[in-house]
């Protein structure tokens, strides 16, 4: 079976970010409901050394926007959000715009590039190949930053699962 470079990266980006999407609704209500700012959960972090939970969904986009756009040979929008006192509709809002980017990236302009020259840029003169830069790179930071969003949340209370997490499992009949 050939590998497919889009089914590697687009649709798990999308169902993460969905996923994503409805764990910071959830944590919209939980906030109105204690009573207190969402900045207490925008700003928290599990370790001082660590992103707090904007900058850990702001990254996981970026790894979602930047690697389908590399491999693609295209540009990735940037997006100018306010960088002071973020909401969780801003997140939400970037989540959004991700998505619509990622919708617009098509398997015929990412299949193939397994073998493309991916300099990496804190590397100079280094490269990956496309298949190396998704599967030792992009994949593992995209999901560190998804996790640990998810961690800050069930860490301050949400009352969020694996099932939040994972999303719906694509089961087939027999």
């Amino acid at each position: 079976m050939k590998i497919s470079m889009y089914n590697m990266t687009v649709p798990l980006f999308i169902k993460a970010l969905v996923n994503m999407r409805s764990i910071l609704d959830k944590a919209e209500e939980y906030a109105e409901e204690k009573g207190f700012e969402q900045s207490y959960l925008l700003d928290f972090r599990l370790y001082p050394d660590q992103y707090p939970l904007y900058r850990q969904i702001r990254i996981a986009c970026i790894e979602a926007k930047g690697a389908p756009a590399r491999l693609a040979g295209i540009d990735a929008p940037k997006f100018k959000d306010k960088d002071n006192e973020p909401s969780i509709e801003d997140l939400k809002s970037r989540i959004n715009r991700t998505i619509v980017f990622l919708k617009s990236i098509k398997a015929k302009d990412i299949d193939g590039t397994e073998e493309k020259r991916i300099p990496i840029s804190f590397k100079p003169g280094k490269y990956l190949t496309g298949l190396e830069y998704i599967t030792e790179m992009v994949l593992p930071n995209f999901y560190f930053h998804i996790t640990k969003a998810y961690s800050i949340l069930r860490h301050n209370g949400l009352d969020i699962g694996k099932n939040d997490y994972r999303g719906e499992i694509g089961l087939k009949d027999e």
